[in-house]
């Protein structure tokens, strides 16, 4: 079932979006009874701090007040705005690649996610560029890891949203990643890999091989060995979560700076080490625009740092 749709009313705060809530059928005394029951993560007392400071919001977008009465009926909703104590900051800020009515591009560092989640909020990409540039409805047209430096795109407008996410869908963007990795003279390249991947079921932000039919294709060739490291280029054909670090990890050339392959060496609740970075990088973006009809070549002005010698 389709969600219904975020009020107008409820604008993004600070380039946050709102969070939403259901209200059930209940015999709550308090709208702050139910957030305290329900949504536990918080305390019953930060629940009431941020309701004191308007941040907690019915469907027109009134402040709820923690004596405010459970609403009873019905399909209601509640809205507030996520906020992490302590959040880290990345290392370095976003560069803006490209703007113009329809797309926005940013080159993103390493150690910065794309979107709100887990310890991160105002330090996501999505957020950083929304209050930077005034854009309440921008939305990301695909991912890449938060591990990860390189090229992200944004539509601007809400009703080209689907057509710029179609591409991505139909695999009609050509995507080219650079990667640093050891070098091994018995692989031969440049080739493709094809292979099996799943969610791994003891740890849930790892990915792993699996049998079965592959439904991941990753080519890779390779640019310049660099004594027992090598430069690569990575087209991923596919889109599966951590697919270019599991297949080069499959191959015998985990990706240096890797935290999670071939092993984990550090959770992903566990502070980053910022001398570190995954040695990936999302090189270009390339398509034919489906808004304008022009094509279009985005390239990432970042460089690997185990290229920077």
């Amino acid at each position: 079932m389709a969600r219904p749709p975020r009020p107008p009313l409820i604008r993004s705060l600070d380039g946050v979006s709102a969070s939403c809530v259901a209200l059930p059928a209940g015999d709550w005394p308090t709208v702050l009874d139910f957030l305290a029951q329900r949504l536990p993560a918080l305390s019953r007392e930060d629940w009431a701090g941020r309701m004191a400071a308007g941040t907690v919001l019915d469907e027109q977008a009134q402040p709820l007040a923690a004596d405010a009465p459970y609403p009873r009926g019905n399909g209601r909703r509640l809205f507030y705005y996520r906020h992490v104590p302590g959040e880290p900051e990345p290392p370095h800020g976003e560069q803006i690649i490209f703007q113009d009515d329809h797309l926005v591009v940013a080159d993103k560092p390493h150690f910065m996610p794309v979107t709100p989640g887990g310890r991160y909020v105002h330090a996501s990409l999505l957020v950083r560029l929304k209050r930077r540039l005034g854009i309440d409805t921008l939305s990301p047209l695909h991912r890449i890891d938060r591990e990860t430096a390189g090229l992200v795109a944004f539509a601007v407008q809400p009703a080209h949203r689907d057509a710029y996410q179609a591409l991505f869908r139909d695999r009609a963007v050509d995507k080219v990643y650079e990667a640093v990795a050891p070098y091994r003279a018995d692989l031969a390249l440049p080739r493709t890999h094809r292979s099996r991947l799943a969610e791994d079921d003891a740890r849930f932000f790892v990915s792993r091989e699996v049998p079965g039919v592959p439904n991941s294709e990753t080519h890779i060739e390779l640019i310049a060995r660099h004594g027992a490291l090598a430069h690569y280029r990575l087209r991923p054909i596919t889109g599966r979560r951590h697919q270019l670090r599991v297949h080069m990890s499959a191959l015998g050339v985990p990706l240096a700076g890797d935290a999670f392959y071939p092993r984990v060496l550090r959770g992903p609740h566990e502070p980053d080490d910022p001398t570190q970075p995954l040695q990936l990088l999302a090189r270009t973006l390339a398509f034919e625009d489906p808004v304008t009809g022009q094509p279009r070549r985005f390239e990432s002005g970042l460089r690997l740092q185990a290229l920077a010698v």
